[in-house]
């Protein structure tokens, strides 16, 4: 059997495990993560979240390379699984020293030993609220056998969440999607407002708003409320 179906088969049935499984949300997204480590035999895979801050804080990972993945992505602004996140569509780099869609992250990231990445976005009500990413330390062609075996965790870790997120009980976890959807919905009227008022794109915009938050050490959510109600505001 081609070594690639033979991971997606493997995938679904893990899948089925995981599914009747009894078990704390939060420990199977540490199981769903380890697997994928194993299945798909790269040096490491992690499962990030969306803060209120819309950064992409790394809540499982099975290797220190994914904590590199996060402070690196919030440091320089760029990379895969921002990518992912933001467009909501699975991201592939097969080797980050050739790669420049993200100049500075690449060259941080292959410094810590991270030349591979390939991201799956988490789906929640329509939007993303986080990313699953496999990375490698040698430079790696993702197949699409492969990719299917990725979206397959990434569906399941998707369904985990949404039933954590309408349970009785919320967790620290919960506490925490839930503040990033809540921030995204303002942060999302914010952006539009300038590029309506400047007209540069989406993503400048969110840089432009990003970048005051941290030079008046304010909270992104309570700008964009700012911003939002300027525009509001009779002139």
């Amino acid at each position: 059997m081609n070594a690639d179906l033979a991971q997606v088969r493997a995938a679904l049935g893990e899948l089925g495990r995981f599914r009747f499984g009894e078990m704390r949300i939060e420990d199977a997204l540490h199981e769903i993560v380890r697997t994928t480590h194993t299945m798909f035999d790269v040096d490491g895979a992690g499962l990030m979240l969306a803060d209120s801050e819309q950064l992409l804080r790394s809540v499982a990972a099975s290797d220190e390379r994914l904590a590199h993945l996060e402070e690196l992505q919030i440091e320089h602004s760029e990379g895969p699984c921002i990518a992912a996140y933001e467009d909501k569509q699975l991201v592939g780099a097969e080797d980050l020293t050739a790669d420049h869609r993200w100049p500075k992250f690449s060259g941080a990231a292959v410094s810590r030993r991270v030349r591979a990445v390939l991201a799956s976005p988490l789906p929640y009500n329509q939007d993303a609220v986080g990313v699953v990413a496999v990375v490698s330390e040698k430079s790696r062609p993702w197949s699409a056998e492969g990719e299917l075996a990725l979206l397959a965790f990434t569906d399941l870790a998707a369904l985990l969440i949404a039933s954590m997120m309408q349970g009785q009980q919320q967790s620290e976890l919960a506490t925490q999607l839930q503040g990033a959807l809540d921030s995204r919905q303002i942060i999302e009227q914010a952006k539009g407002v300038l590029v309506g008022r400047h007209g540069i794109t989406p993503r400048a915009a969110f840089e432009q708003l990003r970048a005051q938050a941290r030079s008046e050490r304010r909270k992104l959510a309570v700008l964009c409320a700012e911003v939002v109600q300027s525009a509001t505001r009779p002139s």
